[in-house]
């Protein structure tokens, strides 16, 4: 039996419990020791039974998982790295890497307590705070956890970095002073599709239909998907961004070059490149931010817009409910800017034959 507790009289003549473990001490107040002994005793046989009690679930449920009384959160990071693959597996294993893990990676999931998660996210890192969810979602999930190790609304709120879009001087300036045709082109198309920089970088020319003037492609963070279960980005595009494609090659890569440097460089030379122009504040994906909100300032609809940047997207949530600047319109401009829209698109009167004269008499 463990003796985790035991007690001592003061001078008050009260006597006080001590925990042997933390050193922590609490008044049993009482001045009788049999009442204190009896206490004391109360402490211990409440830490021995929890002790049983784990001891006991762990026989009954190696039963069902040999592995869940030993199964450590490094082994859950592990499985989800297994079933991760591309663009996504590269950051899985940057994040699994966080030094803040180090406190649970040996630690078995099923003896996990709040207090260990709290101590992982006891810097506000939101990276953390975002994977270590994730991660206690895939235990859950995969029934390695007997229940949640801090219930959902105790989990810290991530602080994000505050984001904005790049504006339309930036960007002139960034592809002004831009002496590399490659980079160039590939900003300005980012500006005008708002597409990411993984896909942008990887389009083809095959991707191109100059017939119907649409650009289609997969994003590359749903490559790894069954391709049956994907949908396809399907973007009709203008005369700027003709105007681009055309200097592009017409077969294979449009952007050779990019395509073959990690996101992070790339992410890299734009930083440089901003830089150089005192331009702060923003990176490759301030660009979907930008035409995110000039797509709201324009009226384009919330549903256009989630077809070409991605439902989910966070520029899309981002613009639409509170970064743009919009001026309503009366609704009297608008009502009579709706009436000669209908005048134009109405169908006109069907042709009514002449009457068939009269055959003669």
């Amino acid at each position: 039996m463990q003796i985790q507790f035991r007690f001592f009289r003061r001078q008050t003549g009260i006597y006080t419990l001590i925990d042997k473990k933390s050193g922590r001490q609490k008044t049993l107040k009482t001045r009788d020791k049999a009442e204190a002994q009896r206490l004391t005793q109360a402490y211990n046989d409440a830490v021995n039974q929890a002790v049983f009690n784990v001891s006991l679930a762990r026989i009954y449920l190696a039963g069902s998982d040999p592995k869940l009384s030993t199964r450590t959160w490094q082994e859950v990071m592990d499985h989800i790295l297994k079933h991760r693959g591309g663009e996504t597996a590269r950051r899985w294993s940057v994040a699994t890497q966080d030094k803040n893990f180090d406190s649970i990676r040996n630690l078995p999931v099923v003896e996990t307590r709040p207090e260990h998660f709290m101590e992982v996210l006891s810097d506000g890192k939101p990276s953390t705070n975002v994977y270590l969810r994730r991660i206690h979602n895939h235990a859950l999930g995969m029934e390695w956890l007997l229940k949640s190790v801090l219930p959902k609304l105790l989990w810290p709120k991530p602080v994000f970095k505050k984001k904005r879009a790049i504006t339309e001087a930036e960007h002139l300036a960034i592809i002004g002073r831009e002496g590399n045709p490659e980079r160039r082109d590939f900003y300005e198309l980012l500006w005008h599709t708002g597409a990411s920089q993984s896909d942008a970088a990887f389009l083809r020319a095959e991707d191109v239909n100059w017939t119907s003037r649409t650009i289609a492609y997969t994003r590359q963070k749903l490559a790894h998907h069954d391709p049956a279960t994907v949908k396809p980005a399907l973007i009709r595009f203008g005369d700027e961004v003709a105007a681009i494609l055309r200097r592009r090659p017409q077969s294979a890569l449009l952007f050779s070059y990019l395509a073959t440097v990690r996101p992070g460089d790339r992410a890299t030379e734009f930083k440089q490149r901003c830089e150089g122009l005192n331009i702060a504040g923003v990176t490759l994906h301030s660009y979907r931010y930008a035409w995110a909100e000039r797509a709201l300032k324009c009226g384009y609809p919330m549903r256009f817009a989630q077809e070409a940047l991605g439902h989910n997207s966070k520029a899309i949530h981002h613009a639409y409910s509170k970064s743009a600047e919009v001026v309503v319109p009366s609704l009297a401009d608008w009502e009579t800017h709706w009436q000669r829209s209908q005048q134009i698109i109405a169908f006109p009167n069907p042709i009514v034959p002449p009457p068939t004269p009269p055959a003669n008499p």
